[in-house]
């Protein structure tokens, strides 16, 4: 029997829509509860335990960090049964773990599936990201851009002012300047703690989340795997690696990297179609959290493909196990 080689998307997006939520359901015990790591560790053991049940080749290609410095789905470490399609695979199992730990909003399971040699090698190091929804000119706006120049742009295409524009940018003291030149422009920004893959897909949904614009810097990995959500939502993401030194630009030479510099658009990070799949942990704006009745826990996850822009929300309810 010959083994099946070619990416079967459609075949292989409810297995994954299944990785996301069994992680989700994984982390449920663990929402307010203060314990960051215990969370993701629970996350961790579910996704990668529901990956090495699915018939395909895969290679985590985006994960929890470096081999050294994560036990479960670091980069490079090859999951599923070794039968059927070659397939990259880029995974956030717990988006917010703060987030969990608290009981805040927009705490998500993520995960990205494409063809093998299709995702960008992110390297686990920072990234300046720009992100806008679907409908707007190529190129509107770019990262080469002053953030007040980009807000402008935007209003000028959608036909409206600048205070009308909404921009969601990480809470982080780097990011001082930045929020004080958009403010500088009438528009309104909406601060978050963490979750930035959440951030960005707010941009492609902007009647139902309020938000036009994404910027600011956040981890390289999470830029991939939100330009995995905009392949299959529309909308634009421009990525560019940042380094604090020497060791971080040794990664991304590992990785294959040779431009330091270069500015990556979605279509560079993501190469082929993909599909992509969120659980909401927390309830949020994108999608509702878990929710715990006696004797059940019931999670809504958000299954994509880019192939055919598809777009299924899948209601799982499952009974608690003592």
């Amino acid at each position: 029997m010959s083994t099946i080689v070619e990416f079967h998307d459609r075949m292989l997006s409810l297995g994954l829509a299944r990785v996301a939520e069994q992680a989700a359901l994984a982390s449920a015990k663990w929402v307010g509860r203060g314990d960051e790591k215990a969370a993701d560790q629970a996350a961790v053991n579910a996704m990668r335990d529901q990956l090495n049940q699915l018939d395909i080749q895969g290679v985590v290609v985006i994960g929890e960090g470096e081999r050294d410095e994560a036990p479960m789905l670091y980069i490079g470490e090859e999951v599923g049964t070794g039968n059927g399609p070659g397939v990259d695979i880029a995974l956030d199992p717990l988006e917010g773990t703060t987030l969990t730990a608290k009981d805040m909003p927009n705490a998500l399971t993520v995960i990205a599936m494409g063809p093998r040699g299709s995702m960008l090698h992110a390297p686990d190091v920072y990234m300046e990201k720009l992100a806008i929804g679907p409908g707007y000119s190529e190129g509107l706006v770019t990262l080469d851009m002053p953030p007040a120049t980009r807000v402008s742009a935007l209003a000028s295409e959608k036909g409206c002012a600048p205070k009308d524009i909404t921009v969601c940018i990480l809470e982080r003291p780097r990011h001082q300047e930045m929020i004080e030149e958009v403010r500088s422009t009438g528009a309104a920004i909406r601060l978050i703690t963490d979750g930035d893959v959440a951030g960005v897909m707010h941009c492609a949904e902007t009647e139902k989340t309020g938000i036009d614009m994404y910027m600011g810097s956040g981890g390289a990995p999470e830029g991939v795997l939100a330009a995995s959500a905009l392949k299959c939502m529309g909308g634009q993401i421009q990525g560019r690696l940042l380094f604090r030194n020497e060791d971080e630009k040794g990664r991304a030479l590992k990785a294959g990297i040779s431009d330091l510099d270069k500015i990556y658009t979605r279509d560079e990070m993501v190469r082929g179609d993909v599909i992509f799949a969120a659980t909401g942990v927390t309830g949020g704006t994108l999608l509702p959290g878990i929710k715990r009745e006696v004797g059940w826990l019931t999670t809504e996850t958000i299954l994509m493909r880019s192939k055919t822009g598809s777009v299924r929300r899948v209601q799982y309810r499952s009974p608690i196990e003592e």
